[in-house]
């Protein structure tokens, strides 16, 4: 009999964020590997082609009512009620699947502690996998006490930096001696080297923020706060902004009461990350919060300097002053300062970019996909549940 993962994935858009890419190519990974696979997903309508793909490849996808996309629109009594249906619909997934191993995976800090004391109950052997976390997200003290209680019963709980894993101890009050880092599944090639864009005749700097537009998190304003300054007013630069997301008209507004239209560009989505390394000369992360984004990765794969803020685990792959720079707070100020260190040394920055290059190959696995799997067949090769099953 085939061993059995479930994977139950939050959704925290009915679009599909990169905190997606580890469980999803996983799950492909482990069927292709003889492992059973099926997945509690929120709902999304119409059915997002990257679930079609799941489905083709194996994957056998049960979709749930999801919660979290309504949590703003909804009152209080609703919003439980559709919390309720929704734990209701996973603790019947994982009545039909019977799994060895329950992989548990969010776009945030944690799973929904529920989620976790469900298979507690059941006596489920489960993980965990956070995406990001904040300092601004805290825990009240009843909920910190249930995960005080569930999280240390996990096979493992991962978490994408060590900051992360630093931060989340401190908001449940915790040391949690089964975590475990991992890292998130690239789009360029590990070997990909785009050669350095000309700086034309006029020495004009690119620059490129690539991620959701939401500032929120990704702090879209911050960057354009910095770069409204009067230095910045005389100086050849240029900046575009990489992605898609529910803020796209606020940001193109700020673009132009900050009056730099002409100077910033909303590009949208690229297919193919390597073609935004082909033109620009270094990223600009201005997040406010975050777990360690692929998109640092990527353009450190391709030879291009970072400018970011300390947050989360920017300063775990970023060397400040030899790969890129970090600016000590997600403000205004703080990214200003840095850009100027930037500024001062875009002479140097082709050097920054290849010490990038080389410094990411030793920070990240060639295929992260591969090392996962391997890890959660480690996990089930020792389940209890599936012990059982072979004897």
């Amino acid at each position: 009999m085939k061993l059995s993962v479930a994977v139950i994935a939050d959704a925290l858009s009915l679009s599909w964020g990169g905190s997606e890419e580890l469980w999803s190519q996983t799950a492909t990974r482990l069927v292709a590997d003889g492992v059973s696979v099926a997945a509690s997903i929120g709902e999304r309508s119409p059915v997002h082609e990257r679930v079609r793909a799941l489905i083709g490849s194996g994957v056998k996808v049960r979709p749930r009512p999801e919660w979290w996309p309504l949590w703003k629109r909804i009152g209080r009594r609703a919003l439980h009620a559709r919390k309720m249906d929704s734990l209701i619909e996973i603790e019947r997934f994982l009545k039909a699947v019977q799994p060895d191993l329950v992989v548990h995976s969010t776009g945030m800090i944690l799973p929904p502690v529920e989620w976790l004391e469900l298979c507690q109950q059941k006596r489920l052997p489960f993980v965990t996998i956070g995406q990001a976390n904040s300092e601004s997200w805290w825990f009240d003290d009843e909920m910190a006490a249930k995960y005080r209680q569930v999280l240390p019963a996990a096979a493992r709980c991962f978490f994408v930096s060590h900051a992360n894993l630093r931060l989340v101890e401190k908001q449940i009050g915790a040391k949690l001696v089964n975590a475990g880092i991992v890292r998130n599944p690239f789009n360029v090639d590990f070997d990909f080297s785009p050669p350095w864009p000309s700086m034309g005749d006029t020495g004009e700097l690119r620059l490129a923020c690539v991620g959701r537009l939401d500032p929120i998190s990704k702090g879209q304003d911050i960057l354009l706060e910095a770069l409204s300054g009067e230095v910045w007013r005389s100086r050849p630069w240029r900046l575009l902004f990489y992605g898609n997301g529910p803020k796209k008209n606020i940001i193109e507004r700020l673009v132009e009461r900050l009056e730099l239209t002409g100077r910033v560009s909303l590009a949208g989505f690229v297919s193919r990350v390597e073609d935004i390394w082909t033109t620009n000369h270094v990223l600009i992360m201005p997040s406010r919060f975050e777990g360690l984004p692929l998109a640092m990765v990527e353009a450190m794969l391709c030879a291009r300097p970072v400018v970011a803020t300390d947050v989360a685990g920017h300063s775990e792959i970023v060397d400040d002053g030899v790969t890129g720079f970090l600016a000590d707070a997600p403000t205004a100020a703080s990214v200003a300062r840095t850009l100027e260190r930037l500024w001062e040394v875009r002479h140097k920055l082709k050097v920054m970019g290849e010490a990038a290059a080389k410094s990411i190959r030793t920070k990240v696995p060639e295929d992260p996909v591969r090392e996962f799997s391997q890890e959660i067949q480690r996990l089930l090769s020792t389940s209890p549940r599936a012990r059982t099953r072979a004897n």
